[in-house]
């Protein structure tokens, strides 16, 4: 027994039943780390796009928390640069999600329409407005690197073929070791009381009591919820959401609810990216729920969330060099103090 503030054992106030993170699910605790290494490469290797400049790093990027900081996402043939400033012939109809604890996800994308990681870490190699690479070149790019093909041995040993399902595989292995849990929540919840002042204490209860946890739901403050939240339109954007995937009219213009982990470092918010601030999130969403509310309570419930909820200590770690020789994306570093 010990620590500042009181008894290190004793359970603090929580405005909700107190959870454990999950466990990590098998299929990550027993990737081998040469499968996680090759991922990290290849997510950050142009050489998965038809135009060899662009990566899954342009628009899940760690300088952006694991998002790119736009509105909208731009695929293919707007050059190196990535983050704000980033345009071109392709923006998406969506926002670019962050990558945050995927490992434990049923389903993916805003619209929930990919059921594996292995599934979703492919979709944007095939799409015409992202890497638009086929999967058969893709395979013969990687395969004319010779220390790709010594990658794919070392990390498919029982397979040791470039295949797009290694491929997939190693890129589903990097992504789940983005785990968020070592937020100054986390702590407060396991029992490290003096991590939460007053005031984030304050928000935190704030912010169950204004129900933003029914979706996003401790201990991930996330959810496998769909919903509509009437959020302003992008003009010549035209998004059914969830119905896109079920055929359901009921389903149309829903969207999931996304973890607000490190959801400060990933503005701007919503599917199509169109509030700027999260102070604007949570005032329009709390005006969706139809509660009272006054200035004081926004400000508390965003410094939980910006403050409480943050830790990107588990972010995508960009390797200095990538097999094919082509330079990863230009972002972050080009904005002094980011």
């Amino acid at each position: 027994v010990g620590g500042s503030g009181g008894t290190a054992d004793a359970v603090p106030p929580l405005p909700w039943p107190a959870t454990e993170f999950p466990p990590l699910p098998k299929i990550a605790e027993e990737a081998p780390e040469p499968r996680i290494r090759l991922g990290n490469l290849l997510f950050y290797d142009p050489i998965l796009s038809v135009d060899r400049v662009t990566a899954c790093a342009t628009c899940h990027s760690e300088f952006w928390g694991m998002s790119d900081a736009l509105p909208l996402a731009v695929g293919n043939g707007a050059g190196s640069l990535a983050g704000p400033g980033r345009e071109g012939p392709n923006t998406l109809r969506r926002n670019s999600p962050a990558l945050f604890n995927l490992a434990f996800r049923d389903s993916l994308f805003w619209d929930g329409r990919s059921e594996s990681l292995e599934a979703q870490a492919i979709t944007p190699l095939l799409a015409e407005d992202e890497l638009n690479l086929a999967p058969e070149v893709a395979v013969a790019e990687l395969m004319g690197i010779p220390e790709y093909v010594d990658l794919f041995a070392e990390a498919f040993p029982d397979d040791p073929e470039v295949t797009v399902a290694n491929l997939a595989s190693a890129l589903a292995a990097f992504q789940r070791t983005m785990v968020s849990d070592r937020s100054l929540y986390d702590a407060y919840a396991a029992g490290q009381e003096a991590t939460l002042n007053e005031e984030l204490v304050e928000g935190m209860f704030l912010f169950a009591e204004m129900g933003c946890n029914e979706c996003h739901s401790p201990p991930l403050f996330e959810s496998e919820t769909f919903a509509n939240r009437n959020v302003p339109e992008v003009e010549g954007i035209i998004d059914q959401g969830r119905a896109e995937v079920t055929g359901r009219a009921e389903d149309i213009g829903k969207f999931r609810a996304p973890t607000l982990r490190n959801i400060f470092e990933s503005e701007p918010y919503f599917h199509n990216g169109s509030v700027k601030r999260l102070e604007d999130a949570i005032r329009h969403e709390l005006d969706q729920g139809g509660i009272s509310f006054d200035e004081e309570d926004v400000r508390l419930i965003e410094l939980f969330i910006r403050k409480g909820l943050r830790d990107d200590s588990r972010s995508a770690d960009r390797p200095k060099r990538v097999p094919s020789g082509l330079p990863t994306p230009l972002d972050g570093p080009i904005f002094p103090g980011r």
